[in-house]
């Protein structure tokens, strides 16, 4: 019998912390403000965290905190690029951290979460109680090309077509650098234009049959417009991390209790660099679902993922 979410609750606790570089990072807390501490980070970079996403941890055990990157979801200015890298995700986590007065905590984090979290552990290792990590992306070079260039294109052929069309031929010749670009136009219908194209092919690639680019067809918020100028922003500068710097760090998480659960049907991050990282970490739990997607949704899922966060505790 698979687990579900837990029940769902309010958090106890909401504010913006100030960055004092023109940032204000949005956080909250649910569930045990004496339970252990686990940090949820969400995907994109420049998604949001959901009110479900509190319901993963058990809320009589955990201390739940979670916190939308900058210039995602709550956090403010939207969309805002400046001062925005991945070292100041990291050190907006440690700031966290030290302000709730927590010595260590457990790290949860899907697709660019897990990235986050696998560059906070190996930076601030004393700091870390456990990792549990879904849809590992790796931010590898290879793993851009997939998505941006010869692979997933090759499993949605249609889809591909429809967003390379979008961008002029000679556009084509660096697709990334194009959409970022007209994300940055000042020019609201083509922000909503480029935006609606950016999102039918991430929907395509991570739904596949499910997804209906006709849906997509309505006007295109502020908020999905400033998530993928977040996103693009964060794969032009290729992640603001050095090439395969996670798997070349990895040495320092040896002994940190880590579980890895990747979906084998996720199209978005393949389950390779799930299977590259539990290869470096000896002692991690790789759990390999056959029918899960790129989501952490779906029965296999979300049973993975709250045995994961159950099995953490003392």
């Amino acid at each position: 019998m698979y687990k579900s979410l837990y029940p769902a609750i309010e958090p106890f606790s909401h504010e913006w912390i100030n960055t004092e570089d023109g940032h204000e990072v949005y956080i909250e807390q649910a569930g045990n403000p004496q339970g252990v501490p686990v940090i949820f980070l969400h995907g994109g970079p420049g998604s949001s965290c959901k009110d479900h996403h509190r319901c993963f941890f058990n809320p009589d055990k955990y201390h739940v905190i979670l916190m939308d990157q900058r210039g995602a979801g709550r956090s403010r200015p939207s969309g805002h690029l400046k001062h925005n890298t991945t070292k100041h995700l990291v050190l907006d986590m440690e700031t966290i951290r030290e302000k709730l007065g927590i010595e260590k905590w457990l790290l949860f984090g899907g697709s660019w979460g897990a990235t986050l979290a696998l560059l906070y552990a190996e930076k601030h290792r004393s700091r870390v109680l456990g990792l549990v990590l879904r849809g590992t992306f790796l931010a590898r070079q290879t793993d851009a090309d997939w998505f941006f260039k010869e692979g997933a294109s090759r499993l949605f052929p249609e889809a591909w077509l429809r967003f390379t069309q979008h961008v002029t031929t000679n556009e084509r010749k660096n697709l990334l650098a194009s959409y970022h670009r007209r994300l940055l136009i000042d020019d609201a219908e083509v922000q909503q234009e480029t935006t609606r194209e950016w999102d039918a092919w991430g929907g395509a690639v991570v739904l596949g049959d499910e997804f209906d680019a006709a849906e997509l067809e309505s006007e295109v918020s502020e908020k999905a417009i400033a998530q993928a100028r977040i996103e693009t922003h964060y794969a032009v500068n290729r992640y603001f991390i050095e090439e395969n710097q996670i798997i070349n760090n990895a040495v320092r998480l040896t002994d940190i209790p880590c579980t890895i659960i990747h979906g084998r049907c996720d199209f978005m991050c393949p389950i390779e660099s799930s299977f590259t990282l539990s290869g470096e970490l000896p002692d991690s739990t790789f759990i390999n679902l056959p029918n899960a997607t790129h989501l952490a949704h779906g029965d296999e899922m979300i049973d993975a993922l709250v045995n994961a966060t159950d099995s953490m505790l003392p």
